[in-house]
């Protein structure tokens, strides 16, 4: 069994962090049993429940974009730090979140399995 590479790792989490905007979770490699916890509550349950979130869900419908995306790979961990602009502001201001996601996506099978967000609340000058 082969092994797939730090590149390929991260662009299963950049496909989820991608989706995020376009709401296009068909391609996001998802494992079949992969769960989503955002600051220690559980809000993905299955590869299927988060790719239908993606594509219809009305939490991700007030995102506008994602800005300054970074990625490091710890061992199986592909580590995403990105901020996340909202469609709600006024006065050209909007509000926005810092986020960093942990994702488990094992170089036996390039999938991602477990999702682990932390989100800080900011004012992003639009």
């Amino acid at each position: 069994m082969g092994t797939v590479s730090d590149e390929a790792r991260i662009a299963a989490a950049e496909a989820y962090v991608s989706a995020l905007v376009s709401h296009e979770g068909d391609s996001v490699p998802f494992a079949p049993g992969c769960v989503r916890v955002e600051q220690g509550l559980k809000t993905g349950f299955s590869g299927d429940h988060l790719r239908r979130s993606l594509n219809r869900g009305p939490q991700y419908r007030v995102i506008s974009a994602i800005m300054d995306r970074s990625y490091t790979v710890v061992g199986d961990e592909v580590h995403a730090a990105f901020t996340v602009v909202t469609k709600v502001g006024m006065s050209g201001r909007r509000v926005a979140a810092r986020v960093s996601e942990t994702f488990l996506i094992p170089a036996e099978d390039g999938k991602i399995h477990h999702i682990r967000a932390k989100l800080l609340p900011i004012v992003h000058r639009w």
